[in-house]
């Protein structure tokens, strides 16, 4: 069976298969031509699983879409590092000929230790320290994108003691402004980021913008490029992108009046939707998120009389979240009678926050009968002390019993990024499977990992028990 559509469906249950995920003759489920119940038995689980051919397919669409065609002063795809981010995974987006946007100085050292060239490197944050800025400066990224008047002024310092602009000195540091749009975008209020009074970017209510544009342009060790903005996650329409669009260019308009400078970049972030579920809305395809984006910035640009900037797009879920998958193996199942039937399972909140923080959705399958009719409807429950630690509620299933492998799909943005050892659990390790191969690309934590950095003071050693 082809991965590309809704591959099992009966009246009571319905998966997508993105990707390379497939179902075997057997009924097991395979992902890069792997069975998938193999996988949990060669690396245990909870287990990541990233499909590679797929990952790097939502690469090239983003790509093909922001193409010269449609952007005749050019684009530029910058994948969302904060998604997902290891060293195979910026290998993977380097090899796709995407840049990478970075949000800390931990993500900032993945990415170069993983030889992403630096110039390809766009450092985001409302909050890098002054340790992250200097690490940025000395690696060269490509652009630091300020948040702020106050972390314009310490850019500018640190700048300015590495010698940028000065003849024999560092290169200028390229710089992007963030910019609240106000614009309003229908999502969840914890992923939303371009409202009026967001803790990101500068004001557009204010004179902040403009005068960043005017100190940016007095630093010679600074060297202006463009403006910047983000909407948000999950957005599921794209006129706002258009609005975000014509914002950022009327901004560019009051700063050509103003101080004479016009943005030779603009970048309208990410944010751009997924589809977790068959039962989920339909989402745009990433052709109409560059076709409205195209359009706005053509027709503004020219009522303006400005010139058309080269424009830049962030995508991050929109790559890794239908590329990844996590296998869990089955223990206790518990039926409490006229309420639910409980499928408890070897991880949960700790690898995957997302249910519990934002209410996400998930499918799920069990991977050796992944094809069989369903049995009942069951709740799938992690193993952490909390009654929250809900994976996916009312799923479809055939009967589960102890050891069954169970998937959940659509994991791969934000799982392994925001996991944690809640409970004082070991994080799950993650493959990459292509080609009938899988690959370890993050070994799994032992116990000794866990309290590998911690220190017991003497006075709290050989104490007896009172």
């Amino acid at each position: 069976m082809s991965g590309s559509g809704y591959d099992i469906s009966s009246d009571a249950t319905v998966i997508k298969l993105h990707g390379t995920a497939a179902v075997l003759p057997g009924g097991h489920l395979a992902i890069g031509g792997v069975d998938v119940v193999e996988l949990a038995r060669e690396f245990g689980t909870p287990l990541w699983v990233l499909d590679e051919a797929h990952f790097r397919e939502n690469c090239r669409a983003f790509r093909r879409a922001f193409c010269p065609e449609r952007f005749p002063a050019g684009a530029e795809v910058v994948y969302a590092g904060k998604a997902l981010l290891t060293r195979a995974v910026c290998r993977l987006v380097a090899l796709e000929g995407l840049s990478l946007d970075v949000v800390s100085g931990g993500e900032l050292w993945t990415a170069l230790g993983a030889g992403v060239p630096p110039d390809r490197i766009y450092f985001h944050g409302n909050n890098k320290t002054e340790e992250e800025l200097k690490l940025a400066l000395r690696a060269g990224v490509g652009r630091v994108v300020v948040d702020s008047l106050d972390e314009l002024e310490l850019l500018t310092a640190l700048a300015e003691q590495a010698g940028a602009g000065r003849p024999g000195g560092n290169r200028r540091v390229g710089v992007l402004l963030r910019v609240t749009p106000g614009v309003e975008v229908a999502t969840h209020d914890h992923i939303r980021t371009g409202q009026v009074g967001s803790k990101f970017g500068l004001d557009l209510g204010s004179e902040q913008a403009l005068e960043a544009v005017r100190r940016c342009l007095d630093q010679p060790g600074l060297e202006l490029r463009g403006l910047h903005c983000h909407l948000g996650s999950q957005v599921r329409e794209v006129h706002p992108y258009a609005e975000a669009a014509e914002v950022l260019l009327e901004l560019a308009a009051a700063s050509r009046e103003a101080t004479g400078w016009t943005p030779d970049e603009l970048s309208l972030g990410g944010g751009f939707a997924v589809r977790y579920r068959v039962a989920d809305e339909p989402v745009p395809a990433v052709e109409d998120y560059a076709e409205a984006i195209a359009r706005v910035v053509t027709r503004v640009a020219a009522q303006l009389r400005l010139p058309v900037p080269k424009v830049l797009v962030e995508p991050g879920r929109a790559i890794a979240a239908t590329a990844g998958w996590t296998l869990y193996t089955v223990g206790v199942v518990k039926e409490v009678p006229g309420i639910a039937t409980y499928v408890a399972v070897d991880g949960g909140m700790a690898d995957n926050p997302r249910p519990a923080l934002y209410g996400a959705r998930y499918e799920a399958a069990l991977a050796s009968r992944v094809s069989s009719p369903p049995d009942g409807v069951f709740t799938v429950v992690g193993r952490c002390c909390e009654t929250g630690d809900i994976l996916v509620r009312d799923v479809s299933l055939p009967k589960p019993v102890r050891g069954d492998v169970l998937v959940v799909s659509c994991t791969g943005a934000y799982n392994f990024s925001m996991a944690s050892n809640y409970n004082r659990l070991p994080r799950p390790a993650m493959v990459l499977v292509c080609d009938g191969r899988a690959e370890l690309v993050v070994r799994r934590q032992t116990y000794a990992d866990l309290d590998a950095f911690e220190e017991l003071p003497d006075r709290l050693k050989g104490l007896e028990d009172p």
